[in-house]
């Protein structure tokens, strides 16, 4: 291990590399309870789809270890899977099979952009504000998910929506866990999601809101989701957008998780350039690829990776440490399958305001740069499509930069873009 991830190279012992990896793990561990209900919502099973949540995080993790010698965990991505079943399940109407058949497409897509220089292009030519509107309305859309699958929020037919019940037990909980999870981060605990996911699930379980199934058993079967893409259907134009959708939020998402850890790992060089970047970003993209032949949601390295590399984290030992302990989770289905959506609606509120600080950085000085990120982020959740906010902020970024006077601003791709989603609402 020495030679191999050059730890003495990179002034780190294999006892710190594991226990970063334990710090990682607990900081992620959230989404192999959060995931398979999101793809349960799809129509899969919920067992299977466990499973393959652990599998399709272990096998990232080792690859970006092993790969790029890089610790940062790898896990599906939320908002993705939200896109995933909330979009093109839910509001596009397509079976689960054809949404994997997708993602395989976005992440085949994605390679191809990480290998050439297109991945460059693209980085630089999509506007600054959209990028930071896509990750703050995809925050806004989960948290809006959250607050529904606890009960915080209900339709209302003269509103459309209204405050829910607090005297029932499952919504009261629900605000519990939120409450919970933000206390422990603010005190910076370790693995405070996971925790408060659990702590609410033990409440409801005393409560009798929740019915006791075990905690640690063999795993369920994945066959009811390994291998079950279909690609020939997700070959159909109006796809394109979708697709597009998540190849653009995989893209900037990785690229941002991954500069910011290697930052902080100290792995940027004196000349700026950062060490096994390229390496990095392969291992990302091809993990999509993988996690779609599995039967998951779109792969993506997670942010939560910066809590190992505070722990001291800066080898590729770290992300496998991830791998195996994601590996050791698939023998606690029982336990998944157990936690209610009210204990883990807490989870999604949190994460969706994490997701929404990037605010911050949009520019605020131009209106026909902020007005197109503002209305995407607007209405990724009030459309409840992530596909259609994004298609709302192209659109109209367009428009504005023309009215204005400032086409040449337009970038080609955002020109593309803003093509694609025509088409798709003018013939589909």
């Amino acid at each position: 291990m020495e030679r191999f991830f050059k730890l003495s190279q990179s002034n780190t012992t294999v006892g710190i590399e594991l226990s970063a990896g334990l710090t990682t793990f607990m900081a992620m561990a959230y989404i192999a309870f959060v995931n398979p209900q999101m793809m349960a919502s799809a129509g899969m099973d919920q067992g299977a789809a466990f499973v393959a949540t652990c599998l399709a995080a272990a096998l990232a993790c080792f690859f970006m270890g092993l790969y790029a010698n890089w610790p940062v965990g790898l896990a599906p991505g939320m908002g993705l899977n939200a896109f995933f079943t909330y979009t093109i399940v839910g509001d596009m109407g397509y079976p689960w099979q054809t949404a994997l058949g997708a993602v395989f497409i976005a992440g085949i897509l994605f390679v191809i952009l990480t290998v050439t220089r297109l991945r460059e292009w693209m980085l630089v030519s999509i506007p600054w504000n959209l990028r930071i509107a896509m990750g703050a309305g995809i925050g806004l859309f989960v948290g809006m998910i959250g607050l529904k699958n606890g009960g915080l929020i209900v339709d209302h037919p003269a509103t459309l929506l209204s405050l829910g019940n607090f005297r029932i037990t499952e919504t009261l909980l629900a605000a519990l866990g939120f409450l919970i999870i933000t206390g422990l981060a603010t005190r910076r605990f370790p693995g405070a999601i996971l925790l408060g996911i659990l702590l609410v699930t033990l409440i409801g379980l005393s409560a009798g809101a929740v019915q006791y199934q075990g905690v640690v058993s063999a795993p369920p079967s994945i066959a009811p989701v390994l291998g079950q893409l279909d690609i020939g259907a997700a070959l159909d134009v109006a796809m394109i957008s979708a697709i597009a959708s998540i190849l653009f939020v995989n893209l900037f998402d990785t690229a941002g998780t991954l500069v910011g850890v290697a930052t902080q790992a100290g792995l940027t060089k004196a000349d700026g350039t950062i060490e096994n970047l390229d390496r990095a970003l392969k291992a990302d993209s091809t993990s999509s690829v993988a996690g779609a032949l599995v039967g998951c949601a779109p792969v993506t390295s997670y942010v939560e990776s910066a809590a190992g590399v505070a722990a001291g984290g800066k080898t590729g030992l770290t992300a496998c440490a991830v791998g195996v302990l994601f590996l050791a989770m698939i023998f606690f289905a029982p336990l998944a399958g157990m936690i209610p959506p009210f204990a883990t609606a807490g989870a999604l509120l949190y994460v969706a305001l994490l997701m929404m600080s990037g605010m911050q950085h949009l520019t605020w000085s131009d209106p026909t740069e902020l007005l197109p990120a503002l209305l995407t982020i607007i209405m990724v959740p009030l459309s409840f499509s992530i596909a259609n906010g994004i298609a709302a902020g192209f659109l109209s970024y367009v428009l504005l930069k023309v009215i204005a006077g400032k086409s040449s601003d337009v970038s080609a791709a955002a020109w593309v873009m803003a093509l694609i989603f025509t088409a798709r609402f003018a013939f589909v």
